[in-house]
């Protein structure tokens, strides 16, 4: 399993506030953490009590918060039951849109069937939606024949070896890292 460690190589600010305070965490441990501990952390998803303190609070929240400022999501309430619940549905289809064609045209058009020779952006998209449980409903709108095609080389590329693809590409470390983390 892919246990690179989160080295800090610069404090300087991003101008995002989350990660800004990512970049404030980083560099207040004393000592270096794995990308997995480092996902756990961010999200909340650790309760281990010697780390709490490197938790970002309310992140949920905060890039939902985001997105409604920049017109991406609304918030709406919704009522389940016994209490009400706050929502943060996509109100900005067109930026949705644009980053599904962005990955069906990446795996269909522009298939390169070398993750060294994708854009680095479009393969951490790539592993982010299948980390998110979301790929299948980026490829659903396509025919039968090219949603195959789509997924099975989705599939081939995020079957990969993180470790091995790691050493092949500079620059990509972290990307296979996030991929190994949530296939763990």
């Amino acid at each position: 399993l892919l246990l690179l460690q989160v080295l800090l190589k610069s404090d300087a600010p991003t101008g995002d506030v989350l990660l800004d305070e990512t970049l404030r965490h980083i560099k207040a441990t004393e000592s270096a953490e794995t990308v997995q501990t480092w996902i756990e952390l961010l999200t909340g998803e650790t309760w281990n009590p010697f780390k709490l303190q490197y938790q970002l609070r309310n992140v949920r929240e905060r890039l939902a918060k985001a997105l409604v400022e920049k017109g991406i999501l609304t918030t709406e309430k919704q009522n389940f039951l016994l209490f009400d619940m706050t929502t943060h549905p996509v109100s900005n289809t067109s930026e949705k849109q644009r980053l599904v064609k962005k990955l069906q045209e990446s795996v269909l058009e522009r298939w390169v069937n070398d993750p060294q020779r994708m854009e680095r952006r479009t393969l951490a998209l790539l592993v982010l939606a299948h980390a998110s449980d979301v790929l299948e409903n980026v490829f659903a709108s396509l025919a039968d024949d090219k949603y195959d095609v789509a997924m099975n080389r989705s599939k081939d590329l995020l079957d990969m070896d993180p470790e091995v693809e790691a050493a092949k590409a500079r620059g990509t470390e972290m990307i296979w890292a996030v991929l190994a983390a949530f296939n763990k």
